[in-house]
């Protein structure tokens, strides 16, 4: 290490730049997409994840920066580039991206579905059999529905909504004159027509634009293309920063609620970040839109094929088990199997008798944290319940739990966050319902966004009343539940639900808690633990003791965390993180990050837990929680992280952690260029994919309990 001069730890070209780290992560779902060892309809279904991704970036990420264009062109990112070298870039490697996914579909999946029996039909390649039916199928359910809009001097060029897909016509009447028409395709349609007899399936944009002799039966011809916009979507949906600017003591009760619904307003109208457009569609067209939507040459996208991949997830396949994986079906967590599911009393005494770690999506979420707060609902014994909702799912047996735990008439207080990225409107309808059934709703704080995952159960029993907690990394949301990688511990920690009762308190009531014995709190004092903690490995490693760091999150983006890593690093501390999408940190470069190293696990389920590990001079702590590294949730979001003390947990933490390490099917590993490495197993090295393994372990207790 002394041969090696050590560099500047705060050198733009340590830190690698974030959104182009974001769209590293993509182009690793890409590969799985890509991957022949894969099944067939679980490729096709990573094609459809890579088409939302994408979406998602260019309205979250893109949109910003052109925001950050305008408003701070000369702000440089910690990495050195300005929003426009930044834009430059991203969209470089977004059009690459995009390429690849549009030549996989064209010239791979959809010649290897057809070879299963599983067709895309282009509609020119149709009998007059399968024509019929579909023009029958568009005079039913199609027809009635569509609204031509004509762009003349008398009807101006139509608002284009975010994501929908339009036809441009071109019409050429009986005198030859032509006319533009912008067709929208109705989004309540379904977008895959299936032929009779499992013959394949028709987009229904095709449908539409090879039957426009019904819509326009005097028109002399057609000429149709396809386009889209992509509009921005702020960071944050609504800026909490203008709540300062309209002094919140001065505002009325309630009025954020307001704020997030003119929000949601203005969000249909935002700024076009991008247009698409098929490839075949004319040059002159092309500029014509361009100019109509007032928008830059630079921001079109032409795509081969179809428009939209992120709607290949709307695609039903029925049967066909063959091209898929196992079928996954979550087990019961061992403590709880021998429980019947209506005796509640026997359920608490569990939880007295030991914590209990769920590890979704491979423990039952229904057995565990949603029979928690069903037998919280009903159990006489049960005097309050409190919960936060950040998502949860469209039909949810937790919030009709809840509403029936108010009508019992216990007490039941639920931090809605009305603010979660594209929920907020269910989450509003939400926390309604909650009031109308009796419950106490608060639409989360004023300054700052509530992401923590928190559970109470005030229970009354002989010996006085219990705190029953779960402090989890994932949403209380049963879909997502099994399919999402999380981790929650059930508690009655006495000291555990003293904080996480204080944490209650503060949400709800507006007031900052005075200390937390055990939990680690955003914004309040989150960062300035880990940073000690970070801190001490150094100065361990630095006095000859055991000293290590290993980290599993979603995000790392955090400057002030990445400088002390880097410290930590040059001391010599042996660091391993676990990270699924964005770093920002650079790994394994001399004389910076020579003792860290930097891998990211993407397969079947999408990695969420985040499991923090110091060596503590050979006392190893371990810490679960809802907090990435991210600057946001530091700084800007209500976070909770608990330091694991049951010697089982820690031990069931440390194997995880160990199995996500020899991973070598789903790994990719940083290299010191940024760049990620897909791991593949070794000559005489057994294959291991984590997710399998967890899930054959769990399969495997099972059959050795029976």
């Amino acid at each position: 290490m002394n041969e090696i001069t050590l560099r500047d730890v705060d050198a733009h070209d340590a830190y690698i730049n974030r959104e182009l780290s974001w769209l590293s992560f993509a182009r690793r779902v890409l590969e799985i997409a890509e991957d022949p060892g894969q099944p067939l309809l679980e490729r096709l279904k990573f094609a459809g994840i890579m088409g939302m991704i994408l979406d998602e970036f260019v309205m979250k990420r893109m949109g910003g920066l052109h925001q950050k264009r305008r408003t701070k062109p000369q702000k440089l990112s910690y990495d050195g580039l300005t929003p426009c070298e930044e834009l430059a870039l991203c969209w470089e490697e977004l059009q690459r991206q995009m390429r690849i996914l549009s030549d996989l579909f064209a010239d791979v999946l959809r010649p290897a579905l057809d070879a299963q029996g599983i067709h895309f039909k282009s509609y020119d390649t149709l009998g007059n059999e399968d024509k019929e039916f579909l023009t029958r199928h568009f005079e039913a359910s199609v027809l009635p529905i569509l609204t031509p809009l004509a762009v003349d001097a008398a009807h101006p060029f139509p608002f284009i909504s975010n994501l929908s897909f339009n036809i441009a016509i071109v019409i050429t009447q009986e005198d030859d004159r032509t006319r533009f028409v912008r067709l929208k395709v109705p989004a309540n349609r379904k977008r895959w027509v299936a032929l009779p007899d499992n013959r394949g399936f028709v987009r229904l944009e095709e449908i539409i634009a090879n039957n426009l002799r019904l819509l326009f039966p005097k028109a002399a011809s057609f000429a149709t293309y396809f386009f889209r916009v992509t509009r921005a979507a702020k960071d944050n949906p609504w800026d909490r920063a203008r709540l300062d600017e309209l002094h919140t003591e001065d505002m009325e009760p309630g009025s954020i609620i307001g704020m997030v619904t003119a929000e949601l307003n203005f969000r249909k109208f935002a700024g076009i970040v991008r247009l698409e457009v098929s490839e075949d569609t004319p040059t002159d067209l092309r500029a014509w839109l361009i100019e109509q939507l007032d928008i830059d040459a630079s921001q079109t996208m032409a795509i081969r094929g179809m428009l939209g991949y992120g709607d290949l997830l709307e695609l039903k396949i029925d049967g066909r088990n063959d091209l898929r994986d196992a079928p996954h079906i979550p087990k019961t967590h061992p403590n709880l199997k021998h429980l019947s599911p209506d005796d509640c009393n026997a359920f608490f005494a569990e939880i007295t008798r030991n914590d209990l770690l769920i590890h979704l999506p491979y423990h039952d979420f229904d057995t565990s944290i949603l029979r928690l707060l069903q037998h919280a609902a009903t159990d006489p014994k049960v005097l309050a319940i409190k919960l936060t909702i950040y998502r949860t799912a469209t039909q949810s047996p937790i919030v009709k739990a809840l509403m029936e735990a108010a009508k019992r008439g216990k007490q039941v207080a639920v931090l809605v966050e009305i603010t979660a990225r594209f929920d907020e409107a269910p989450n509003i309808a939400w926390g309604k319902l909650l009031e109308q059934a009796g419950a106490h709703v608060v639409y989360g704080m004023e300054q700052l966004k509530t992401h923590v995952k928190l559970a109470m159960v005030v229970r009354e029993e002989s010996d006085g009343i219990k705190r029953y907690v779960h402090i989890g990394t994932g949403n209380y949301h049963t879909g997502t539940a099994r399919l999402y990688g999380d981790l929650g511990i059930i508690s009655c920690h006495d000291k555990l639900g003293w904080d996480v009762s204080r944490l209650f308190n503060e949400l709800t009531g507006a007031i900052a808690a005075q200390e937390y014995n055990m939990l680690l709190v955003a914004p309040h004092n989150m960062r300035e633990r880990f940073i000690a903690l970070i801190r001490q490995e150094a100065e361990g490693h630095k006095a000859g003791k055991p000293s290590g760091i290993k980290a599993k999150m979603n995000q790392l983006q955090d400057r002030e965390i990445i400088r002390e890593l880097y410290l930590a690093s040059q001391a010599g501390v042996p660091i391993s993180l676990n990270i699924r999408g964005l770093c920002s940190l650079r790994a394994g470069a001399p004389g910076l990050s020579e003792t860290i190293r930097v891998y990211s696990i993407v397969g079947r389920f999408l990695e969420h837990s985040r499991i923090y590990r110091f060596e503590n001079g050979g006392d190893p702590l371990f810490l679960i929680g809802s907090a990435d590294w991210m600057k946001r949730n530091l700084e800007s979001r209500m976070e909770t992280i608990m330091p694991v003390e049951n010697p089982e947990i820690k031990a069931e933490l440390e194997n995880i952690l160990a199995i996500y390490e020899r991973d070598n099917t789903f790994s990719w590993d940083m290299q010191p260029d940024g760049s990620y490495l897909r791991r593949q197993p070794g000559k005489n090295e057994e294959p291991i994919t984590a997710q399998l393994y967890f899930a054959q372990q769990l399969r495997s207790i099972k059959n050795t309990s029976d």
